[in-house]
């Protein structure tokens, strides 16, 4: 899997729970920026506790998920 392809990924699991409202009602455009932030968050907490020669790929996929 690509980092592109890991960072799609890991956002779209996310927009589903980051919806924006707590009545579960579509909020656009607040879905996909929020699931982007909870994916950061995961990003940010595996590439502290992975393996030194996973770090690249994390770092990349952080950067994939930036673009999106």
């Amino acid at each position: 899997m690509t980092s592109k392809e890991k960072a799609e990924e890991l956002v779209n699991k996310f927009r589903e729970y980051a919806n924006g409202d707590a009545d579960g009602r579509f909020s656009p455009g607040i879905e996909k920026q929020n699931g982007k932030h909870c994916a950061l968050i995961a990003i940010d907490e595996i590439s502290q506790h992975c393996y030194e020669v996973m770090k690249p790929f994390w770092l990349e996929v952080k950067q994939e998920i930036e673009k999106l």
